[in-house]
């Protein structure tokens, strides 16, 4: 639950149906072995909440075994293909795993959901955020951060994987800095 964003113990307590008890004491063994961490603050009712979030350490504990392989791999790719070949590869692997995925009868709202539980079954907690009459899918945890730093064209799977399932142009906007976050706004979105 922490994947993707900070939460406060009541948060954790409903979601997870815990006592705010239970839940500190589990935050307090978390936080003892460099897995969560206190992110902030927020005003409550009578006094502030803390947000608790994963520490970069516990972001690595995710499955994610075949990281330095992919690494390998587009490193001889590159190597290997012409210009913007991998490029397109790329996009071609995105619109695979979106293959049989994508259905135009049922709403927007349906489709993101779809897309959504893609993203997560790659390894992302993404959301869908609907500001500054923009529609954006984030996440705090990219599926692919350890190769996203080395290789941002892999951010081509995601962005197409996106794009043929919404059924709507899609840019990626990525922050691939220390711990990278997916960003990807959709266009006219219908």
């Amino acid at each position: 639950m922490l994947r993707n964003t900070g939460k406060t113990v009541n948060e954790l307590a409903a979601a997870l149906g815990l006592t705010d008890n239970a839940v500190r004491a589990h935050l307090l063994s978390l936080e003892r072995d460099r897995l969560v961490e206190p992110g902030g603050t927020i005003k409550g009712f009578r006094k502030p909440h803390h947000l608790y979030r994963l520490t970069a350490e516990a972001r690595h504990i995710f499955p994610k075994a075949y990281d330095s392989l992919l690494n390998r791999l587009l490193d001889v790719l590159k190597k290997r293909m012409p210009g913007g070949t991998l490029s397109d590869v790329l996009h071609d692997v995105g619109k695979d795993i979106a293959s049989g995925k994508r259905n135009d009868e049922v709403t927007l709202d349906d489709r993101l959901n779809i897309a959504l539980g893609t993203l997560e079954e790659l390894g992302g907690a993404a959301v869908v955020d609907r500001s500054d009459n923009c529609l954006t899918i984030k996440s705090e945890s990219c599926p692919f951060a350890d190769a996203v730093i080395e290789h941002p064209e892999i951010c081509h799977v995601a962005e197409s994987m996106i794009e043929e399932i919404v059924g709507s142009p899609v840019r990626e906007t990525c922050d691939r800095s220390s711990m990278p976050k997916c960003r990807f706004a959709i266009e006219n979105a219908a």
